[in-house]
């Protein structure tokens, strides 16, 4: 190759990476603060494990979320209220890559773009979402519902050779310990109470040693007792997840959460101790009433 043709090659590779630093990571997009730093590691060196900037998500002109901003910091648990239709749901659809947003900005950490991710791939950077109904392998028993869960291999081929490695079953003793089924441990799932079957779907999504938790109306249907027991096994949880809870039990709230967030037309309404968007007179008129 001729020097000329040379030289022309490093000026196109200059070029082009000044381009790429030009647009940033995020394809033209606004990053926020996030900087380059190793592929799939969450980075919560700015102190937020999740941030979501004017995010404005649209079904037929109606506007599920009204650019909507929020952060969460590593090891928070954060409580989202607000009316039916406030865009709860939403919210956590676009963060677990169910919903694209038509604007906005949404990060787990300050590298990962959540956007350019699908819902599995989101869920394997570390994100675990559990529904309101929970959704457990009934005929199975609640060892097996964990053994499924891992955070492994799926292959076909890696299914039918796979054996518990010593490592994972410590692991699975552990989550048994955690959610206080070991008792069941060899019950099928469809023999739980609904709260059992709540903490074992809690547990499942433990197996896949998830970084940030979204729990939808976790307690919805519990009796007092497992209500309690609950509240208690999310701030055990804590200690090393961070968490996005959505509920309408404000005495659960009361126990389990410093900061509560609340959601109205897919817009922040309030933000605060629960004391304080209780004595909100928009929150009030907008969703706790008179």
């Amino acid at each position: 190759m001729t020097p000329d043709l040379l030289d022309a090659g490093t000026k196109r590779m200059q070029e082009s990476q000044a381009r790429a630093q030009a647009v940033g990571g995020s394809g033209g997009r606004a990053t926020g603060y996030a900087h380059p730093l190793q592929a799939r590691v969450v980075d919560i060196s700015h102190g937020r494990i999740l941030y979501l900037e004017d995010v404005t998500v649209s079904f037929d002109g109606f506007r599920a979320l009204n650019k909507l901003n929020l952060d969460i910091a590593p090891g928070e648990l954060r409580c989202i209220i607000g009316p039916n239709g406030a865009g709860k749901t939403t919210l956590m659809d676009v963060i677990t890559g169910k919903t694209r947003p038509d604007s906005g900005t949404v990060f787990f950490g300050s590298t990962i773009d959540l956007l350019r991710h699908n819902e599995s791939e989101i869920a394997s950077l570390g994100i675990g979402r559990k529904f309101q109904k929970p959704t457990v392998f009934e005929q199975l028993t609640v060892f097996e519902n964990l053994e499924l869960s891992l955070a492994c291999h799926k292959g076909v081929w890696a299914s039918m050779r796979f054996q518990l490695k010593p490592e994972q079953r410590d692991r699975l003793a552990q989550v048994l310990h955690t959610i206080e089924l070991g008792a069941q441990c060899h019950a099928f799932a469809g023999s739980l109470s609904h709260g059992q079957k709540q903490w074992l779907e809690i547990g499942m999504l433990l197996m896949q040693e998830p970084k940030l938790l979204l729990l939808d109306e976790p307690v919805a249907g519990m009796t007092d007792a497992e209500t309690e027991r609950t509240a208690e096994l999310l701030m055990q949880l804590k200690q090393h997840h961070s968490l996005i809870v959505v509920e309408h039990d404000m005495g659960f709230v009361r126990s389990i959460c410093s900061k509560v967030t609340v959601l109205c037309e897919g817009a922040l309404l309030a933000e605060g101790t629960l004391d304080e968007v209780q004595a909100d007179e928009r929150v009030i008129e907008v969703y706790l009433g008179r």
